[in-house]
C-alpha cells in the first residue's frame, strides 16, 4: 500500500464590500477576498495539498488567474476537479485537515458547515475533514485584517 502526504498554503488580501467565501461557505463580513475566483483560501490550500501530495503542480497552473474560464468561479468546482485528477490516477483520498488563519470574523460557528461543504465536494465523510480556526493575536497582515490564510494537508492511499 502506497501512501502520499500533500500540503498547500494560500493568501489572499481583504477588500472592503465583496464576499468572503470560505471553506466553501460564505460567510456575512464586511471584507472580502481580492482574487480571481470566489477567493476561498482555505479550498485553494487544499487543492493545492491534493495536487502537490502527486506532484501534479499547483492550483494555478491548472486554473490559472488569466483564463476568463475561472473569473468569478466557485472554488468548489476547482476541487471537484483536482479530486477528480486524483482518483484519475488512482489515488483515495484519506483525510484532509485545514487551518484558516483570520482575525475577523470568528470562524467557530461556520465550522461544521465548512466541514459538510469540503466533504460533500471531495466525496468523503465529514469524519475525514478537519477544519481548524485561529487568529495571529492581531500581529502581521492577518493580525491587521489586511488578509486571510489557509494551511491544508492531505493524504492518499494507493492499494
Amino acid at each position: 500500500m502506497d501512501f502520499r502526504v500533500g500540503n498547500g498554503y494560500d493568501v489572499h488580501q481583504l477588500a472592503e464590500g465583496l464576499p468572503l467565501v470560505l471553506g466553501g461557505v460564505k460567510i456575512p463580513h464586511t471584507k472580502g477576498c481580492v482574487a480571481h475566483s470566489d477567493g476561498d483560501v482555505l479550498i485553494h490550500a487544499l487543492c493545492d495539498a491534493l495536487l502537490g501530495a502527486l506532484a501534479l503542480g499547483d492550483i494555478g497552473q491548472h486554473f490559472p488567474d488569466t483564463s476568463d474560464d475561472y473569473a468569478g468561479i466557485d472554488s468548489r468546482i476547482l476541487l471537484a476537479r483536482v479530486a477528480v485528477m486524483v482518483r484519475e490516477k488512482g489515488w483515495e483520498i484519506v483525510n484532509v485537515d485545514n487551518t484558516l488563519l483570520a482575525q475577523k470574523p470568528k470562524i467557530a460557528p461556520f465550522v461544521p458547515a465548512m466541514r459538510q461543504a469540503l466533504a460533500d465536494t471531495l466525496g468523503l465523510p465529514v469524519g475525514a475533514v478537519s477544519v481548524k480556526a485561529t487568529t495571529t493575536e492581531h500581529l502581521g497582515f492577518v493580525g491587521r485584517e489586511e488578509g486571510v490564510a489557509a494551511y491544508a494537508t492531505c493524504l492518499l492511499r494507493r492499494e
